[in-house]
């Protein structure tokens, strides 16, 4: 299993490694209730958005697949043939995905899962005081005040705005890269000041039930890899495929 965070600003209030940390908080507990071999903590996402702020680490994207790509591949050639990638940060929430259909490019006797972010919507979650919370806000000062509470300082959590200044007026369906900046310039979305403990708590424990769930279902997995396998055979002779 790999850890997936990113070293990037999260406010005045929290550490650069806040996915980091959190995402690794919720892997151990997350082995305790199914166990797993859990690679050292990974950073090398994607994290172009934040460059403007200070602490910001990013890497080229061709580093960034590159570097992912001879991981899992030693991952593979030491034994893991599952390989979990569980995710902390939401700037992989396209990288990732991209990523696990890049392994379908060539043949491979290992599979590649990736695990999102937590569900937000759990039953019985606390409510949020908070109507914008994307980074740095609410849920993940929350999720720090449990992960690693020593490096939390509340008393700087309103020196910045993390107000959504909305500076762009296009169609819902239109994406372009600077969407992040036009709302959120100083990389700070929400209000770190609403966070709880008790909304922690419940998020940490639900991340890493999901991760745990994740487990179980990807050990008892027996059709992806022959599936994959299939695949790269009939993709060797596409004409021979029934139309």
């Amino acid at each position: 299993m790999l850890r997936f965070g990113i070293f990037e600003k999260h406010g005045a209030h929290l550490p650069l490694g806040t996915d980091l940390l959190d995402v690794r908080f919720a892997v151990f507990n997350a082995v305790r209730q199914e166990y797993a071999v859990v690679f050292p903590e990974y950073y090398f996402g994607q994290i172009f958005e934040a460059q403007q702020q200070p602490g910001t680490v990013a890497y080229s994207l061709e580093t960034q697949l590159t570097l992912l790509q001879e991981t899992v591949k030693e991952m593979a050639r030491n034994g893991c043939k599952k390989i979990l990638i569980v995710n902390g940060h939401g700037g992989n929430n396209y990288l990732l995905p991209l990523f696990a259909e890049a392994q379908l490019a060539s043949p491979r006797d290992y599979v590649v899962y990736v695990l999102g972010l937590p569900n937000k919507n759990a039953p019985g979650r606390p409510a949020l005081k908070t109507k914008v919370d994307q980074h740095a806000g609410e849920t993940e000062t929350s999720l720090m005040l449990i992960a690693r509470p020593d490096l939390v300082h509340m008393n700087r959590a309103t020196e910045e705005s993390g107000t959504d200044l909305n500076r762009q007026s296009l169609p819902e369906n239109v994406y372009t890269g600077i969407w992040w900046y036009a709302r959120f310039p100083n990389h700070y979305s929400g209000e770190g000041a609403a966070a709880t403990k008790e909304l922690g708590e419940f998020d940490q424990k639900e991340w890493s039930r999901e991760i745990a769930e994740a487990l179980k279902t990807i050990k008892a997995d027996q059709a992806s890899l022959k599936l994959q396998n299939q695949f790269f055979e009939d993709s060797q002779h596409p004409l021979d495929t029934k139309q």
